[in-house]
C-alpha cells in the first residue's frame, strides 16, 4: 500500500503546512510559559511539558502524517484517528497547560461564561457523545467529507466538546472540580455506554454505510480534502476507489473500524479509571490517622 500512496505526492502524505502549524503551537507554548511567563507564576513542570509536547506530536500524527490520508481511503484508519483525536489528544493538552493559563482563559470576558456553561459534566457528556454519534450517521458523514469548510467546522466543534467533556475528569482549576472520584469513574462508564450505539451500528451493518468509501465520485470529493487539486485532477482518471489501495472489502473495513474504535475507547477509559481509582485510594490512605507508635500502658 505504501508504494501506491506515493502517487499523491509529498504534500498530501506529510502535510508540511500542518506541520508548521503544530510547530507554531509548540513554539507559542514555549514562549508563553517561558520568556513571556508572568512574574510570580510557576513554570510548567517536566511532566506538564512532556504532556503538551506529546500532544503536539500526536496531533501531527493524527492530522498531518499519512494517517490522515489513509483516513480518507480506509474507514479503519478514520476510526483510529477519531479515537486518538477525541479520546486522548485533549487529555494531553489539558494536563499540559499550567493552571495560570486556564485562569486567564476563564477570566476573558464572555469566554469564561461560555466555558463554565459547557464544562458542566452532564451537558458535556451528552454533547460530546451526541455529536460524535450524529457525525457518524451516513448522511452527515458523507456531507462533512464533501466540503472542506463543513468538515473543518464539524470536527472542530466535536473536538471542543471532547475538551469540555475531559475537563470534568481532569479539572485544571478547583472551581471545575465538580465530581468526586467515584462520580468521575461513573462519568467515564457513562461515556463508554453512550458511545456504544454508534460503534454497534457500524460493527453490525451488513452493507457499506458511507458513500465516501463506496462511491467513486463521493470518494474523489473526499480525497480533495487532503490532496492538492492539481495532483488529484491528474490522477483521478486512474483511481477506481479505495480498492486501488487495499484488498479489504468495504464491509470488513467498516466493521474493523468500529471494532478498533470500541477497543481503543475501552483501553483509554480503562487506564483512566485505574488512574483515578489508585489516586483516590492513595489519597484516602494518606488521610487515615496513623497507628500510634507507642500505646501507654495503664497504671
Amino acid at each position: 500500500m505504501w508504494l501506491e500512496l506515493q502517487i499523491f505526492g509529498f504534500r498530501a502524505l506529510w502535510s508540511p503546512f500542518y506541520l508548521l502549524f503544530v510547530c507554531l503551537l509548540a513554539a507559542l507554548y514555549f514562549y508563553i510559559t517561558g520568556p513571556k511567563r508572568p512574574e510570580g507564576v510557576e513554570h510548567p513542570s517536566i511532566s506538564q511539558q512532556v504532556m503538551f509536547y506529546s500532544g503536539m506530536v500526536l496531533l501531527y500524527a493524527i492530522k498531518g502524517s499519512p494517517v490522515d490520508l489513509l483516513g480518507h481511503i480506509m474507514f479503519t484508519a478514520h476510526m483510529t484517528q477519531m479515537a486518538l483525536y477525541y479520546l486522548l489528544f485533549p487529555i494531553l493538552v489539558i494536563k499540559g497547560l499550567p493552571s495560570w493559563i486556564w485562569k486567564k482563559l476563564f477570566q476573558v470576558k464572555g469566554l469564561g461564561n461560555i466555558l463554565r456553561f459547557f464544562t458542566k459534566p452532564l451537558l458535556s457528556l451528552l454533547l460530546f457523545n451526541g455529536l460524535f454519534s450524529l457525525y457518524h450517521m451516513p448522511v452527515i458523514f458523507d456531507f462533512a467529507k464533501s466540503d472542506d469548510i463543513a468538515h473543518a467546522i464539524i470536527t472542530t466543534v466535536i473536538l471542543f466538546t471532547a475538551f469540555v467533556m475531559w475537563v470534568s475528569v481532569f479539572p485544571p482549576l478547583e472551581e471545575l472540580n465538580r465530581l468526586s472520584p467515584i462520580m468521575k469513574i461513573g462519568f467515564i462508564f457513562a461515556n463508554g455506554v453512550l458511545i456504544t450505539p454508534a460503534c454497534g451500528l457500524i460493527i453490525f451493518a451488513g452493507t457499506p454505510l458511507y458513500e465516501t468509501y463506496s462511491q467513486s465520485g463521493a470518494w474523489i470529493q473526499a480525497m480533495s480534502l487532503c490532496v492538492p487539486a492539481n495532483v488529484l485532477n491528474d490522477i483521478a482518471a486512474n483511481l477506481s476507489g479505495p480498492s486501488y489501495f487495499t484488498p479489504m472489502p468495504l464491509v470488513e473495513d467498516q466493521q474493523l473500524g468500529g471494532i478498533i474504535m470500541k477497543i481503543t475507547q475501552e483501553i483509554i477509559f480503562g487506564a483512566i479509571i485505574a488512574y483515578i481509582f489508585f489516586s483516590w485510594f492513595n489519597q484516602e490512605r494518606n488521610t487515615i490517622d496513623p497507628i500510634p507508635a507507642h500505646i501507654p500502658s495503664e497504671s
